[in-house]
């Protein structure tokens, strides 16, 4: 069984951490109704989803994929790269603490969740602005023993990994070039967004579903000339926030792991 972990949105969303955006403001109940949304599309492909209530003093704490990485194995607990995050970091935990066993990311390292791709037994870092070396190396260290090898990625232009490359299927990466080099990914199809959609090429896969949003026709084309028909799922008040459709859940299987 898939399990999704979420959390409401918080209604001091429009005090929410930017870099790469100027601040615009967010509606509060169309953000909510979005989510509820995106919750409910979840549920459509199977997943069971587990909403924890709404931190108000917390703007970012909807975007739960930061707080940690969930692998078949064990839960790594991140140390976000903005220092307001970290308190959403306790509640994530009590909430993974029934399914895996945690660790945990130590200072001078900060990773945030968005910064991780995993694919298959491979874990890709992005070293960005809220990511940082110290950390990447920390998560080599926790992942080893596992059977997971880590390879760093550098961005540019962008907020953290999953902004410019995402899975679509199974060896197949959704990627804008631009922000980062398709060259890190060889062993995989990669299809290019639209040039037109910079932001598109954060897609969520669960399962055999892919997650997508309506505001990339372009680039959605592209899924579906690749045989790939997402489910279409609107995100753009959170997007404001710097937000997209992986940073809202962390999805994992109850099922026992694997020996690696």
């Amino acid at each position: 069984m898939l399990v999704a972990i979420t959390r409401a949105v918080s209604r001091s969303i429009n005090e929410c951490e930017l870099t790469h955006l100027e601040r615009s403001p967010i509606d509060l109940e169309r953000a909510r109704l979005q989510h509820r949304a995106y919750e409910q599309a979840l549920r459509s492909v199977g997943v069971q989803v587990q909403s924890l209530p709404e931190e108000p003093d917390l703007p970012d704490s909807v975007f739960v994929e930061d707080i940690a990485i969930v692998l078949a194995e064990c839960v790594l607990l991140t140390r976000p790269g903005a220092i307001s995050r970290r308190a959403e970091t306790s509640s994530v935990a009590a909430a993974l603490a029934p399914h895996r066993e945690l660790f945990q990311i130590l200072a001078p390292g900060t990773l945030d969740g968005g910064d991780v791709l995993v694919v298959d037994r491979m874990i890709y870092a992005g070293l960005s602005s809220r990511t940082n070396q110290a950390a990447i190396d920390q998560l080599r260290s926790f992942t080893r023993p596992f059977g997971y090898s880590v390879k760093e990625v550098h961005l540019s232009g962008c907020l953290h990994l999953k902004s410019s490359v995402t899975q679509v299927a199974t060896e197949t990466l959704l990627v804008n070039s631009s922000w980062v080099d398709k060259s890190n990914f060889p062993a995989y199809k990669i299809i290019e967004i639209h040039p037109s959609e910079p932001y598109s090429a954060n897609a969520l896969l669960v399962g055999g579903n892919v997650l997508y949003q309506p505001a990339y026709p372009r680039t959605g084309e592209r899924l579906e000339a690749a045989g790939i028909h997402p489910l279409l799922v609107d995100a753009s008040e959170l997007g404001k926030a710097e937000g997209a459709l992986t940073c809202c859940s962390l999805i994992f299987s109850t099922d026992p792991a694997p020996s690696a």
